[in-house]
């Protein structure tokens, strides 16, 4: 089922049958260098990791992050879609694409998509944004869609974020 659909993409609620494109996606050096490594190695670690990750976002609170894939055939591109984080009072939107799919703006049109379902669906008056300092891509997107820095997150193992908002 489609959650969100956009003139080239489609999102939707990620599955056990994603964990190839995960995996691959989840082990890519852009990932493990700006997100992070996450130590999943395996299809069935995948499979856990979609379970343990967006499937319970998705049964706790209604979203998650979501598969985002090319209308017209369904190949997937990447994940896009809001998270709630203990640490952090508002829904943080977050996304991903796998490296031949990044340059074509679909990361945009899906972030553009998510910020307007938040808004008009899930009726967020604000969302956060989650980036690496030195992911100078994802800070120009983000700022394209109107996030503004609020301050620099410090995470338990000592790596700093930027965290960026905006009221919708």
């Amino acid at each position: 089922m489609n959650v969100i659909e956009t003139p080239r993409l489609v999102l939707r609620r990620q599955t056990a049958e994603d964990a190839g494109f995960i995996l691959g996606l989840m082990n890519d050096p852009e990932w493990i260098r700006h997100i992070g490594d996450r130590g999943v190695r395996t299809h069935e670690e995948a499979r856990a990791y979609i379970q343990a990750g967006a499937v319970e976002m998705y049964d706790r609170h209604g979203f998650g992050l979501y598969l985002v894939a090319l209308k017209g055939g369904g190949v997937p591109v990447g994940i896009c879609g809001l998270v709630k984080r203990d640490f952090l009072d508002d829904v943080d939107l977050g996304f991903a694409l796998a490296c031949e799919y990044r340059g074509k703006g679909y990361a945009r049109e899906a972030a553009a998509a998510t910020v307007v379902y938040a808004r008009d669906v899930l009726g967020l008056r604000q969302i956060a944004a989650i980036v690496s300092p030195d992911n100078a891509a994802s800070l120009r997107l983000l700022e394209g869609l109107g996030f503004s820095f609020e301050r620099t997150l410090e995470y338990p193992d000592g790596s700093k974020v930027h965290l960026l908002a905006l009221t919708i």
